[in-house]
This record gives structure tokens, sequence and C-alpha cells, in this order.
């Protein structure tokens, strides 16, 4: 009897592990895309207006919970928690609840951004988004209320080949909570069941690396299963942890993705430096795991994220366009993984503001007449290019990476199963290959350099011949580095 409890227990956990990986995207959805520093009503409305009708899965939010307000709101003010209320720049708790509640009637989740890790760093005078006061030299927080005791002792973070260095000193001068406490974790579970009921699909958890795997699996398996009203009965929510892990470091995300997946960094650092030119694409013909990289259902991957389009000069971003597309259309374009979109603010320096007004308060991104955005925003996913590849993958979801070519350089392609065809040329010369596509024969648009529109395409026409095989020309002149067709772009 004890042995079959046990194998019950066992297969109970096991069964938790794999639903807290599972995204619980509608049917016809995927891709996740992080709309940063967005006001809670647009969210709402681009769920509504363009998310649901492009196929998107989810949307990655920035965090609910009241921060401390600081000097001229830099965006990581977001990331200094006062207390666990929802009231922040992006909205009121009811904004927050009708967000969540429309964007899933259109079938696009939300997965919160959420900071537990630690409370503010020093300020003089705290006081935070909804009107809560912290002495934060003291580490009181009435608001929670947290005090002294439910922190670690502080030190700085400083030593990263010491694991409890990282998990028990403070990150940044933050004040680093004791998970290991029972009063810390019923707290933090109160905040992450609020969101649940709430009709959420899941959590991002910030400086997952700065805390113990053992207390985070605690906590996340007190969380509530996910509301029926949106879910199937016995879903749990998805968990993704910001775990940056480039290697030889104490602290592994091998340790965290036993029970959630994990973000992994390394993805959107290989795909930058080959199309920076320090690798050649042909090697990505084995993607994956023997890269380096976690299990491709463990991975939230991504090229650049809020973090590392600020701080690290090596990572694709908005501001190297055609190469930044090139890197999000291999991510959306091949299977490895569980791909996330950065949809950013522009900016000119690390501490830039998102669009504000005099008084502070969130802008709205304009939506103009050719669907891009404005009013400080770049929306990259309202890109063309972009927003073509998640119908791709949707168009070629549950299939593999097969038939792959390449030039023995930088001009790669591959296909999706027998749905789809994409190419690549990162050479300084122009691609131009008849190569095998696994599609039917007859005309395909191009969805990279147009869209399918009443049986027409705007962009490039792709023929396919009775063997399966396409011309293929992407010259190095191109504003694009890429082609990709599939059989929901075939004109009739």
């Amino acid at each position: 009897m004890c042995k079959m409890q046990r194998l019950v227990c066992v297969l109970a956990i096991l069964s938790t592990v794999v639903a807290q990986k599972d995204l619980h995207y509608a049917p016809g959805h995927d891709g996740m895309v992080h709309l940063f520093e967005w006001k809670w009503n647009d969210i709402a409305d681009e769920c509504e207006r363009f998310l649901s009708p492009m196929g998107f899965g989810g949307v990655q939010v920035s965090p609910i919970q009241e921060n401390v307000v600081i000097g001229n709101r830099p965006w990581w003010e977001r990331y200094q928690p006062i207390s666990y209320k929802w009231d922040t720049r992006s909205g009121t708790p009811q904004e927050f609840e009708n967000m969540v509640r429309r964007c899933n009637d259109v079938g696009v989740r939300i997965y919160v951004d959420v900071v537990f890790n630690h409370m503010s760093g020093n300020h003089d005078n705290a006081r935070g988004t909804g009107g809560s006061t912290a002495n934060t030299y003291d580490f009181s927080y009435p608001a929670v209320p947290y005090s002294r005791t439910d922190f670690h002792y502080p030190c700085e973070a400083k030593n990263y080949q010491d694991a409890g260095n990282v998990r028990n000193c403070e990150l940044s001068g933050l004040h680093d909570l004791d998970q290991s406490k029972e009063w810390v974790k019923e707290k933090i579970v109160d905040f992450l069941n609020g969101a649940i009921d709430a009709g959420v699909a899941g959590f991002r958890v910030d400086a997952a690396k700065h805390m113990w795997p053992a207390d985070l699996q605690i906590i996340y398996s007190r969380l509530k299963n996910l509301n029926t009203k949106f879910f199937p009965s016995n879903s749990r929510p998805f968990i993704t942890q910001e775990v940056i892990d480039y290697g030889g470091e104490a602290v592994s995300k091998y340790e965290y993705n036993s029970f959630g997946t994990v973000t992994e960094f390394r993805h959107g650092m290989e795909i930058s430096n080959a199309l920076n030119g320090h690798n050649q694409l042909k090697w990505f013909v084995n993607w994956g795991e023997k890269w380096g990289l976690l299990p491709s259902g463990d991975a939230l991957v991504f090229i650049d994220n809020h973090d590392t389009q600020r701080g690290n000069p090596s990572i694709l971003t908005y501001k190297s366009s055609k190469k930044y597309k090139m890197g999000v259309a291999f991510m959306l374009g091949h299977s490895f993984g569980i791909p996330r979109i950065m949809s950013s603010y522009y900016f000119d320096h690390f501490d830039a503001t998102p669009p504000q007004d005099s008084s502070g308060n969130l802008k709205s991104p304009i939506i103009k007449s050719d669907n891009t955005c404005d009013n400080g925003f770049v929306c990259e996913h309202r890109w063309r290019q972009i927003y073509n590849m998640v119908r791709f993958r949707n168009a070629v979801n549950n299939t593999g990476v097969n038939n792959w070519w390449d030039n023995g350089n930088n001009q790669i392609a591959f296909c999706r199963g027998n749905a789809g065809f994409i190419a690549f040329n990162n050479d300084n010369y122009d691609l131009k290959q008849t190569l095998y596509t696994c599609l039917e024969p007859g005309k395909y648009c191009d969805v990279i350099s147009g869209n399918l529109e009443n049986n027409k395409c705007t962009g490039k026409v792709v023929t396919v011949d009775q063997s399966k095989k396409a011309y293929i020309e992407i010259l190095s002149s191109e504003d694009d580095g890429v082609l990709a067709i599939h059989r929901e772009a075939k004109l009739n």
C-alpha cells in the first residue's frame, strides 16, 4: 500500500511539472509577445484588433504589483515592489481584470511578469504607484506587511561562483526576501493566486536564479489551478523562470527546468553572433540541445528581451532591423523552443523612460494607417516580417525541421514537414538556387516580402513545380534576408 501511495504521489508531481510547461494557447494560436510597458486597456485593444486575428498565442505583460516611484520614472522602477497591490502605471486592478477577460475571450493568453525575489532598494520617503509607503532603510513594507525578519541578512550578490551568495544576498541593492520563511511564501502564493483568479495563464518569474529551487518548487505547488471560466479543469499555470545562464557559474538553468520552463539566454546570443558574422549559419543544422541549450519544451526562447537589448551590445535589436528580422524569422520558423517576441519602445540609453506625458503617465501607442506604431513605441510585433512568421508558425505547427540545405556558408534553407519552407541569406552575395521545398506544386506568396490578399501576392511569388522544387532568390541588396512560404499562403 505504501509503495502504491508513493507511486501515485510521484506520478501526481510529474503531471504537475509537465502541466506547468503548458502554455494553454487557444487552437490556431502560437507565439508570445512581450508588450513592454503597455497599459492594460491598450493591451486589451491590441488583443482584439491585432493579436487574435494574426494568431498570436499570448502576451507577457509588465509587472502588476505596486512599485516605488523613482525620479524621472525609469523602466526598472517596475522591478522595485513596495506591495502586492495591483496599482501600477499600466492601470488599476479593475482594468487589469478587464484586460485579462477581453484577451481570453479572443483566444489570447496573459502571462504576468512577477517580482518576488526582492522588494525595493533604499529610497528616501519611499512611496508607491498606489500610494503605499515604506521605510526601506528599516526593511519595513507595511502594505504587505513585511518587516526585517522576512529578509535575508543584507549582503551584496557579487560572487557568481557561490550559489549561496547569489541567492541569499541583494541583487543590485534590492532587499532580498527569504522564501524559506512560511510567512513570505504565504504572501507570494496569495499574490499569484489572485492573478490566477483573474484569469491569467501563467507567469514569468523575475530573478528566479536568485532564489533557491526548493523554495520555488513549494511556491508553485501551492498555486491554484487556472480559472475554469477560461481554461479546462485542472489546468496548471504556465511557469517560465528568469535564469541567466551563459555557462561557467555556480547557478545552472538545469536546476530549474524540472518544475517549469526557463528563459534560454544563449538562444538569442548564438543567433545574434551568427547573424553578426561571428559564426556560420550552416552550423545551425543541429540547432537545439547540441548547442548546450535546454530541451526544447523547457526553453523559453527570444532574440532580445527588455534587459539584453539595453545591456548587451552584441544582441540584435530593432536597431539592426534587417538582421533582427532574420533572427526572429529563424526563431519562429524553427521548431526549437517556446518563442517570445519583444515589442519595445524607442530608447537611446539604458535608463530611458517608457513613452510618458509630462505628469509621468504612460502614453498609448498610436496605430498608423500602415498598421505600424507611433508615439514612442516600436511595436516589432506589427512588422509584417514578424507577424507573418507567427502565421507561418501556426501553419506548420506540430512538424519538425527537415530537408536542410546550406551552401557551406551563410545561406541556409529548411522545410517544416510538408507545410512550410524558409530560406536565409546572410552572405554578402546573392542566393539564387533551385531548392526542394517539400510543398505541393503551385504558386505561393512569400510572406516576408508581402501578404496573400484577394488571391494575389503583394510581394514575391514562388512557383513550386511537380517535383516540389522552386527557384529561390534572395539578393544581398534586398531589404530582407529571408523568404518563407507555407501551405496557407498558396494561390488558388
